[in-house]
């Protein structure tokens, strides 16, 4: 029986209103565990659940492996029992939507939710699982919650060694601070001391905390130093029966490289793998990097990286969790809380790049990627192998040369010279890892923070007393994301009459005093924290943003110079959108900016893209292999027409990843920021991804290749995803031409035929009787009948291939897909790419000889062929839409605008379904009349 059935068997014979006792819920959780795990509780798990029963907060601080997620479960229970709301919070997404699956499975659908920021499903559950920024706004706009309002009373935070993260951190302390009427317990098995995070969390909750940090480790651990290569550590492992081992490294592009050399090594037996491709089934690996994991998994080695696509991630997880990989070749992401047996992890290095420079690793950071080791209930005890530098290992085996000829009684001499250590080199030996084996993490360090949307959270935030107590006409710039309309006129700003919500001054002063003085900072930090704030407050009030009102108790009395104001009322004049700070703080810009365009321009569809792209982060990776890109084809550029090397290099540092806008949307947000003084914590950043893409007509996998972004698809299918939602949760309906609405479908599209998984699994595991309509909301985004078989979801949640999205389901997405297809065409022909054309079209009978004669006849009638917008027009492209083929005509925008020369061909919408990528069949290229 499930925690969910008890629960509903609880709900249908208590009368309403009865709460049950503390030892009556340890003991229904404990026997659960009993009968359906099969376990017994560790005496620290049996301390922290006690607690947490009895209403004490809990700071659990054991070691991996001690079971801290089911302490996690039997808190979501224990609050669920007595009617309270429980949140989960983890820092990553992937750990988020872990954990959400697995109180699904044990809870049920209907109890559980999820938001990340930019994924919600069903959040309004009783049990829900977010990060941590997503509690932290929260606490900051509704404040300390209260249970008969249906708030949050329990929270549960895992990985909170991340309160001492630099640029994170603040969003683990927030909580602590402003939700004193919530039960905490906090996670982590490498907190260090925390009794003094106990004691204060006591004196703001007015609870008991429970310090459990003394367990004994299930799966003891061993520690080694090996002067050995990776792959010759890998061989002694599977000798000696040390696998599954991960192999951590500290860059994403050393992982793949390190795997790819294991696979000379013979790691599994004809049955293995045969139980591998068994257990692939019909999981499509697509092109390029998909090639490479297809082929390493079915030899027993996995990849794991946060830059991988997440299904692939995801495979290898559960590969893992069934033992059939016998090593994964990863960076730390698996330190994360990602619930992956490893009984051996090989650490490559003991130092690592913190984004300024090479450092050796903290304790903290050892403890949490060698606590991996030793899988619970499988092993009996876990390894941890850290490896020697490079050049130590090839010195030691240039020695052992030396020492075995020398034993063989052969003249050697002095032997080779020593390898030296790379300039720069920070250097590791043996007792590197002794003195992290002895440490203890660092104690966690604050890190708290004020910005200008803190500030304005605390002064919007729920008021009942004095919400809307009066109404202006006032500048309104964030009204538009509110609305989902935008900032009419092409103004920043406009007037409208609104109530808006205020609070005492009293109050505000209260909640900022807690948050800069009550906080854990310094005193002196504490104090600049509070100037920041008087700052953000100034510039507010300048601004026309925050207006303070008299006193309401004062009302008809004249105020006079140097007496008590008595206790004032500080208002919005602008309402803050629901999600304000959750999603893309800058929308509301974008909003205005979009004002700014030209909707009958032809440019006008990525000229939008483009101003949404600006808001978004940067995706590093994409815009480093841009910038590689263009200054590579400059220098090209620059050696064709003779410019000097000097004058090369001068020139090259001017050279950057395309931003088209830049300096229109430069001025505008300079505009923006004096009305809206916020919008200064964050930076516009021009870029173009999306609309790159659109220009070169790619898809997914020619971005990949063109840029070599192979060891990247992750981070671009991350970014693509981000820019969809942006593009069509911001950009008004009104502002969508027909022509930017195909875009969005085509792009949303894209990122589903990508990779859509974490939908697959809601799918999966969501049955209609549960949650009705978020189940059909789901298949439907997925393309599947939102009414299906319930058996068939049960069935999925078994096979590790996700639900195939047809690539014909969305007709008009697959409309601008083969659109891009033929302009792939139209581009290659444009600057006389002959042998990409024979790539693209003679494995369909139009080859190079076809192609040639026909670019040679329209080159001797035009100097040039059209790539612009003009090009793009969709005026120029017919379809014939027929039952298993589409017919299209594509005219060349030729220099004198004749429009005579066009391609034709077919789309075989049957090999497309199986390709899932439109299949072109280009018939002739030529005149026509």
């Amino acid at each position: 029986m499930s925690l969910g059935a008890i629960l509903d068997a609880r709900e249908g014979s208590t009368p309403p209103g009865t709460t049950p006792e503390a030892d009556e819920l340890f003991e229904r959780f404990e026997a659960w565990v009993s009968d359906e795990k099969g376990l017994a509780l560790y005496p620290a798990q049996e301390e922290a659940l006690l607690g947490l029963a009895l209403g004490s907060n809990v700071i659990l601080a054991t070691p991996t492996g001690t079971g801290k997620s089911l302490v996690a479960q039997g808190a979501h229970f224990f609050a669920a029992a007595e009617g309270r709301r429980t949140v989960y919070t983890a820092p990553i997404k992937a750990l988020v939507s872990e954990k959400f699956f697995d109180l699904v499975s044990v809870f049920g659908a209907e109890r559980v939710g999820m938001v990340t920021g930019d994924t919600s499903i069903n959040p309004d559950a009783p049990i829900l699982c977010c990060t941590a920024e997503i509690l932290a706004n929260l606490a900051l706009r509704d404040g300390a919650v209260d249970a008969e309002a249906g708030g949050i009373t329990q929270v549960v935070m895992d990985e909170f060694h991340f309160y001492a993260e630099p640029d994170r951190g603040w969003a683990w302390q927030v909580p602590l601070l402003l939700m004193n009427n919530a039960q905490f317990l906090l996670m982590s098995a490498t907190l260090g001391d925390v009794t003094e995070l106990a004691k204060d969390l006591s004196r703001r909750t007015g609870r008991d905390t429970a310090l459990v940090t003394h367990a004994e480790r299930p799966v003891p651990l061993h520690y080694a130093y090996e002067v050995r290569a990776a792959h010759e550590v890998v061989e002694l492992l599977l000798a000696e029966g040390g696998t599954p081992a991960y192999l951590v490294h500290f860059n994403q592009s050393h992982a793949v490289e390190q795997a790819q050399a294991l696979a000379s090594i013979r790691l599994l037996s004809r049955e293995q793998r045969d139980e591998i491709a068994d257990a692939l089934g019909d999981f499509r690996f697509s092109t390029g990097f998909g090639t490479t994991l297809s082929r390493l998994v079915r030899s027993g080695i996995g990849v794991h990286h946060a830059g991988m696509l997440p299904r692939y991630r995801r495979l290898v997880e559960q590969l893992a969790q069934r033992g059939l990989l016998r090593v994964i070749s990863g960076t730390d992401t698996l330190g994360v809380g990602i619930n992956v047996p490893i009984r051996t992890v090989v650490i490559t290095a003991l130092t690592k790049f913190d984004g300024q420079k090479m450092r050796r690793l903290s304790a903290r950071e050892f403890h949490q990627i060698a606590g991996r080791a030793g899988r619970a209930g499988y092993d009996t005890e876990g390894d941890v192998i850290a490896l020697a530098p490079e050049h130590e290992v090839e010195n030691a085996r240039a020695s052992a040369k030396v020492e075995a000829a020398r034993a063989a009684g052969k003249k050697v001499g002095k032997g080779p010279k020593k390898k030296s250590a790379p300039q720069g080199f920070v250097a590791w030996n043996e007792q590197t890892l002794e003195r992290l084996v002895a440490s203890e993490p660092e104690p966690l360090v604050s890190r708290m923070r004020i910005t200008h949307a803190m500030v304005l959270g605390v002064i919007g935030r729920s008021s009942p007393d004095h919400a809307g107590t009066a109404g202006r006409s006032s500048p309104d710039p964030m009204s538009a994301a509110g609305r989902g309309s935008g900032a009419g006129g092409g103004s920043f700003a406009e007037p409208r009459t609104e109530q808006h919500r205020g609070q005492r001054a009293s109050e505000i002063l209260r909640v900022m005093r807690t948050l800069i003085f009550d906080s854990h900072e310094p005193r002196a930090v504490q104090f600049a924290h509070a100037r920041t704030a008087i700052e953000i407050f100034r510039t507010l009030r300048n601004g026309g943003i925050v207006e303070i009102l008299p006193d309401p108790e004062r009302a008809g009395t004249a105020a006079v110079p140097g007496e008590d104001p008595g206790d004032p009322i500080l208002r919005l004049t602008v309402e803050l959108q629901a999600n304000f700070a959750l999603n893309q703080p800058l929308s509301p810009f974008a909003l205005a900016a979009i004002e700014l365009l030209d909707p009958e321009s032809p440019e006008y569809p990525l000229d939008v893209i483009s101003v949404i792209e600006s808001t978004l982060e940067d995706p590093r990776s994409i815009l480093r292999a841009q910038e590689h890109r263009a200054r590579g084809e400059a220098v090209a550029a620059m050696k064709a027409e003779g410019i000097e090397y000097d004058q090369r290099m001068e020139l090259l540092e001017e050279v950057t990843h395309p931003q088209p806008l830049k300096e229109l949307l430069s001025e505008a947000f300079d505009a923006y920021t004096r009305e809206v003084p916020w919008a200064r914590d964050y930076e516009l950043r021009p870029k173009s991804v999306v609309r790159d893409m659109i220009e070169r007509a790619f898809g997914f996998r020619d971005l990949v290749s063109f840029y070599q972004l192979g060891r990247a698809e992750g981070s671009v299918l991350r970014y693509l995803s981000d820019a969809f939602r942006a593009i069509e949760r911001t950009v008004p309906e009104q502002a969508k031409t027909p022509e930017l609405a195909e875009l969005i479908d085509w792009l949303g599209e894209l990122v589903r035929q990508i990779d859509s998984s974490l939908l697959d699994e809601w799918t999966a595991l969501t049955v209609p009787a549960q949650d009705a309509e978020a189940y059909r909301t789901a298949r439907e985004l997925l393309g599947l009948d939102p009414d299906p078989d319930p058996g068939a979801a049960a069935d999925a949640a078994l096979n590790l291939a996700p639900p195939t999205r047809s690539v014909l389901t969305n007709e008009r997405a697959f409309t601008v897909m083969v659109r891009n297809a033929i302009f792939l065409r139209v581009r290659a022909a444009a600057f006389d790419r002959l042998e990409e054309l024979t790539e693209l079209d003679a494995p369909h009978g139009f080859g190079e000889d076809r192609w040639s004669g026909a670019l040679d006849a329209y080159f001797a009638e035009y100097d040039s062929m059209g790539t612009g917008a003009e090009a793009r027009s969709a005026s120029l492209l017919s379809l014939e839409k027929g039952a298993g083929v589409w017919r299209f005509r594509q005219v060349l925008d030729d220099p004198a605008a004749d429009h005579d020369w066009a391609l034709e061909g077919v789309v075989d919408l049957a090999a497309s379904e199986e390709a899932a990528e439109p299949v072109i069949r280009v018939e002739r290229v030529g005149t026509f009349g």
